[in-house]
């Protein structure tokens, strides 16, 4: 492997199976993920976890906080800011309910991992400090899903503030994985006042950390990464604040990419399309 390209033993075994009729692909489920930005004198870090080598999916890898959606979120409306879900759902191209689904998981995926939350007691402000006993209690409640997000924000009179996110891009996991995920990808700045930590029951180590930086390390092997993580990377690379960044999600191509395999001569082709450098040849008999 001559970059960081995350990369499972079992995959060929599995494009050959779905090839022959062997194996069904499962619905994906959809997820969101979130690029927090922080800016620093040499330009915007994202806050980034290393998932933990044991687990199953993406063991080891370098990713931004995220996880599936609760469905609960779908049909309980919450107190919103921003762009009004008519609008979410245009951009993400799903209906509203799913729209309000989608943003509500990036929110609280980014309170669960990380400890920040993108919500305020009134449409213009934010959280200054998610510290305390109480705090963590409520966190603790979402992640076991005790608690919806939607209830979460009733209880303590927020306003999820949408108007903070970004939509990036849009990534689905390969019909041949067991695991798979219609994930959003977001992008926010940290608020104010608020600090990052490692909540994560997933994750070994976080890290801030510039873009370039990043995807360096990941084109010399040293960071494992999936390709969705290293082309948002790639994407942030030319702005050189967090408020640029937010402003170009705008114009950010939000069409699916879902890898595609091919057999040519006498190999399997994994592509990514529109993502030439995650191509893999793969020999017949296994892995190269």
């Amino acid at each position: 492997m001559s970059n960081g390209q995350w990369y499972p033993p079992e995959w060929p075994d599995r494009i050959r199976a779905l090839a022959n009729g062997e194996l069904t692909a499962v619905t994906p489920k959809r997820a969101a993920t979130v690029m927090l930005l922080r800016d620093t004198a040499d330009g915007p870090a994202v806050h980034m976890l290393r998932r933990r080598a044991s687990m199953a999916f993406a063991g080891g890898a370098y990713a931004y906080p995220g996880g599936g959606v609760d469905p609960r979120d779908d049909d309980h409306l919450v107190r919103w800011a921003g762009p009004p879900l008519d609008a979410w759902a245009s951009r993400l191209g799903t209906d509203p309910s799913a729209a309000q689904a989608i943003v509500c998981a990036a929110v609280r995926e980014t309170y669960e991992e990380a400890g920040v939350l993108l919500a305020g007691e009134t449409p213009d402000s934010v959280v200054s400090d998610t510290r305390g006993a109480e705090w963590e209690a409520d966190r603790e409640a979402l992640v076991a899903r005790d608690l919806s997000f939607a209830d979460f924000l009733d209880r303590r009179g927020l306003v999820l503030r949408s108007d903070l996110l970004g939509a990036w891009a849009r990534w689905i996991t390969p019909e041949f994985e067991p695991r798979r995920y219609d994930t959003w990808f977001f992008v926010a700045a940290l608020p104010e006042g608020q600090r990052t930590r490692n909540a994560s029951t997933e994750a070994d180590r976080t890290v801030w950390i510039r873009p370039s930086e990043a995807v360096a390390g990941y084109d010399k092997g040293d960071l494992l990464m999936m390709p969705p993580t290293v082309s948002t990377l790639r994407a942030l690379q030319p702005h050189t604040t967090a408020a640029a960044a937010l402003s170009a999600a705008r114009e950010q191509d939000l069409t699916p990419v879902l890898a595609q395999a091919r057999l040519e001569a006498g190999k399997l082709v994994l592509s990514w399309p529109g993502h030439e450098e995650f191509t893999k040849h793969i020999p017949m008999e296994g892995p190269r």
